[in-house]
């Protein structure tokens, strides 16, 4: 089969509604295929839920055996943020959150400091940019209810202020 023929095929498949053509002429076979187009398709983008593991408990204090003594005082779960009464400062998007600006320094916040409208509380790691979390009330933090270093959804309760 010579070189026009050939050609002359190939556009008819590209230019026709079928997907796949075979000519076998004397002893020469031909089959030519024509790729599906392919198709764009947004696709939502799918977040996995971070897995946090419960801490390994104390016998002797009933708090977390690899905490602190700080981080014990200081960390509290979800449940007892709804017990407690007070103002809760919420995440305002998604990201890690730290306590303090730098690993080893001092914590912007902890259990019973006291705070004004604009101090800052935190800092949440958003997309390499750090981002000052902010009091939005005067008071006494009675609960930090994040962990240093976990990842925190919008919304999440992050701190209870007593005003």
């Amino acid at each position: 089969m010579d070189l026009r023929k050939l050609k002359t095929l190939i556009d008819l498949v590209s230019e026709s509604g079928i997907s796949e053509l075979e000519i076998t002429e004397g002893e020469g076979r031909v089959r030519i295929v024509k790729a599906p187009a392919t198709q764009t398709v947004a696709l939502p983008a799918v977040v996995p839920a971070p897995i946090v593991a419960a801490p390994m408990m104390a016998p002797e204090t009933g708090l977390p055996a690899a905490a602190g003594a700080q981080s014990a005082q200081s960390v509290s779960s979800d449940a007892s943020a709804s017990s407690t009464s007070g103002h809760v400062v919420k995440s305002p998007m998604v990201g890690t959150f730290y306590r303090s600006a730098q690993p080893g320094s001092e914590a912007f916040a902890s259990v019973g400091s006291k705070v004004k409208q604009g101090d800052t509380l935190c800092i949440i790691e958003a997309m390499k940019l750090m981002n000052e979390i902010e009091a939005d009330c005067d008071g006494t933090v009675k609960a930090v209810l994040v962990e240093n270093g976990s990842p925190v959804e919008f919304g999440q309760p992050l701190f209870v202020i007593e005003p």
